[in-house]
């Protein structure tokens, strides 16, 4: 086999709940021996250790930040000591625990993207490192990756944007000549600048890191290994009759992630779709039941696909009489937006009000509060800014929904008796979006997925 004779390899990547303990790891190991095509291994954080290093990062006292450190030790330790001959392994965790307290301790004084993002890049690289070392345990011929070397991206810290350009020739120099040789471990999520520094890709990037080196090394197919075995026509677990769908078109699926399901990360499919890649999406906990494979799918599609739900949204209604019949306010209302780096998802206008949603969930690795102080004030100048929170978007997922008939009359007809703040209908083909009160939003899924899809 020559060494460019790789366009049968398979990334596999594998979430938190999948390597969230031995039991767990043992399972995605399982998966990787039994399909030889998978070559290439993506993995999250262990469950749980993401969020106690954000924790960390945001510079807690001595007492809540020791706490941290030890709920840390004792997942990574958990499996740790469930592995053979770990002295060497142990002395580099213990190293790495080590330089997470010195970051810890240094945000308590002075917190920066920077160093969050650096300190929260441990995640990965434990994970990696002990699944490695599991691989090996297992007879597997399995080394270690440092993603850093290969995913450079920009400098923003905490959702970095990747330069494919470079990460094409990087995967060219570090992973080409290695896949036909051994199984690669590497880490989801991370990348580094130009000058060395670790960057993140934003929260749920470890499939997009899996997307993007597929589509570097023009690979046959991503499988991303999850706790829920495929898509379904709405979360599971809010409705226990949710079906699971299982072929899937990308622009339904893009749709889906982009609208709040969270068994893909939004951005996956963009590298997917560039190189025309198919994506499968599976269960770690029982992967012989199938899953749901997106791909270019051919034919005709259904009316209504699924409904997703994203919560934590907010409603800016601006309100300014200087709208009527003039020109330019709204290009100095997004001018604004821009400035503070705000991204709009819906927009509603009258003659004389504009109203946007806001994601709050899709901000980057540290949470940073969309509405401060300076963006407000600037707005204020322009108009009379009202904020509503506690709001969640609905988005109904489908095919030719702006031009087929009645597609209003079976929606509406079934929400009679729900508050409905905003709807944005007509700019795309595949959703229709709803905003209402986070308290209903259940309901609502409820409601709809019972008169469009049981």
């Amino acid at each position: 086999m020559c060494q460019s004779d790789i366009s049968h390899i398979v990334v596999a990547k594998f979430g938190g709940t999948s390597v969230a303990n031995i039991a767990a790891m043992n399972n995605c190991v399982d998966i990787i021996l039994s399909n030889k095509d998978v070559r290439l291994v993506v993995l999250s954080a262990s469950a749980g250790v993401t969020n106690l290093l954000v924790a960390l990062a945001e510079g807690c006292k001595q007492e809540q930040r020791q706490t941290y450190l030890e709920e840390l030790r004792s997942i990574q330790y958990a499996i740790l000591n469930e592995l053979p001959e770990t002295h060497a392994l142990q002395v580099e965790i213990d190293r790495m625990l080590d330089s997470i307290k010195t970051l810890s301790e240094a945000a308590e004084l002075a917190t920066s993207s920077a160093l969050t993002d650096e300190l929260v890049s441990y995640g990965e690289l434990i994970s990696t490192l002990l699944f490695t070392k599991l691989l090996q345990a297992r007879h597997a011929d399995a080394e270690w990756l440092d993603i850093r070397n290969v995913m450079r991206t920009d400098n923003n810290f905490g959702k970095a944007n990747p330069d494919t350009t470079a990460l094409a020739t990087l995967c060219q120099q570090h992973i080409v000549p290695k896949l036909n040789k051994c199984l690669l471990v590497t880490q989801g999520f991370i990348g580094s600048e130009a000058t060395g520094k670790t960057t993140t890709l934003g929260r749920g990037g470890s499939d997009y890191t899996a997307a993007l080196l597929a589509e570097a090394l023009n690979l046959a197919r991503v499988d991303i290994w999850t706790d829920v075995p495929g898509i379904y026509t709405t979360d599971p677990r809010i409705v226990s009759t949710a079906k699971r769908i299982d072929d899937i078109t990308f622009e339904e699926a893009s749709e889906m992630a982009t609208f709040g399901a969270k068994i893909l990360h939004p951005a996956t499919l963009l590298p997917a779709v560039r190189r025309n890649i198919p994506v499968f999406v599976g269960s770690s906990k029982e992967p012989t039941v199938g899953g749901t494979l997106v791909y270019n799918k051919k034919g005709s599609q259904p009316l209504f696909r699924a409904l997703a739900l994203r919560r934590k949204q907010i409603l800016l209604t601006l309100h300014s009489l200087n709208m009527l019949h003039a020109r330019g306010f709204m290009a100095e209302i997004f001018s604004i937006l821009a400035h503070h780096n705000i991204s709009v998802d819906l927009i509603t206008t009258s003659e004389v009000s504009v109203a946007l949603t806001l994601d709050t969930k899709g901000s980057n690795t540290h949470g940073d509060n969309l509405l401060s102080t300076s963006l407000l004030t600037e707005l204020s100048k322009l108009c009379r800014v009202e904020v509503e929170e506690d709001l969640s978007l609905i988005a109904l997922i489908g095919n030719n929904l702006s031009k087929a008939k009645g597609v209003g009359k079976q929606v509406f007809a079934a929400l009679e008796l729900f508050n409905i703040r905003l709807i944005c209908y007509g700019a795309s083909s595949h959703n229709l979006c709803l905003l209402v009160p986070t308290a209903e939003a259940e309901s609502v899924i409820h409601t709809l997925h019972k008169h469009l899809f049981e």
